[in-house]
C-alpha cells in the first residue's frame, strides 16, 4: 500500500517577506533625516523607475523569503527606535503582520513607498514619492503624512502639485532632485521653494555622508 504524500500549505501572506537587506543607518531623505533608523528593504518592484537606486531589489525572486521573526531578531539586537520599511516597493506585500510585532516591541514605523498598492500595516509615518508613470492610489496618497515628489525636468514641478492635490492638509510637502541630474535639477527646486515657501527642499543626504 502506498504512502500518501500531503504537500505542506504555502505560508499565509505577510508571514515571511522577501528581505533585499537589513541594517542600522541614518534616515538621508525626507522629513525625518538625521534620524537613526533600522531598514528593511524588501524585494520586488513593479514601478522601476529609470534613476532608482536599488535596481536589484525589483525582482522578488531573487531574495530569501524570512520569517518576521528572523526580520525582528536583528533590530532587537541593536539600540534602534525607528524601522524604516522600504523598497523595491513594500506594499506589494502585505505588511500587517510584520508592523503589528514591530509595534508590540515598541519601534516607530516609517514607510517608503510610491502609493501604488493598496495600504496594509499601521504606521506613525506615511512618505509617499509619486511617480507620473505609474500614479499612486487616491486611498494611500490621502493618508501620506510626507509627499516627496523626485524633480527631474523643470516640469516635474507642475506634476508636483498635481500630487499635492490629493493629501490632506497637514501633509509635508518636499522636493527631492533626481541624483543623478542634481547639478541641473537642485537650482530649479530651490527657486520653485522660494517662491512656493509651502513646500521643502530633500537631499539624499547619506549619498553625501556616504553610508548607506
Amino acid at each position: 500500500m502506498k504512502e500518501a504524500h500531503t504537500q505542506a500549505a504555502p505560508p499565509s501572506p505577510g508571514t515571511t517577506l522577501p528581505v533585499v537587506e537589513s541594517f542600522y543607518s541614518i534616515q538621508g531623505e525626507g522629513m525625518n533625516t538625521g534620524k537613526a533608523a533600522w531598514f528593511i528593504r524588501l524585494g520586488g518592484c513593479d514601478v522601476r523607475c529609470p534613476w532608482c537606486d536599488s535596481k536589484n531589489s525589483w525582482d522578488t525572486g531573487l531574495h530569501p523569503h524570512k520569517s518576521i521573526s528572523e526580520i525582528i531578531a536583528p533590530i532587537a539586537a541593536s539600540s534602534a527606535t525607528n524601522v524604516v520599511i522600504t523598497g523595491g516597493e513594500p506594499l506589494m506585500h502585505d505588511l500587517s503582520i510584520l508592523c503589528s510585532a514591530l509595534k508590540s516591541a515598541g519601534y516607530n514605523i516609517f514607510l517608503e513607498t510610491s502609493g501604488t498598492h493598496p495600504l496594509s500595516g499601521t504606521f506613525d509615518w506615511i512618505c509617499v514619492s509619486p511617480k507620473r508613470h505609474f500614479p499612486p492610489l487616491k486611498e494611500v496618497i490621502e493618508k501620506a503624512d510626507e509627499l516627496k515628489v523626485v524633480i527631474s525636468s523643470a516640469d516635474s514641478t507642475a506634476w508636483a502639485e498635481e500630487m499635492r492635490k490629493s493629501v490632506k492638509s497637514s501633509c509635508a510637502l518636499l522636493l527631492q532632485p533626481e541624483w543623478d541630474r542634481r547639478e541641473s535639477t537642485l537650482p530649479i527646486i530651490i527657486e520653485y521653494v522660494k517662491a512656493h515657501p509651502q513646500w521643502r527642499v530633500s537631499q539624499q543626504t547619506h549619498k553625501y555622508m556616504n553610508i548607506p
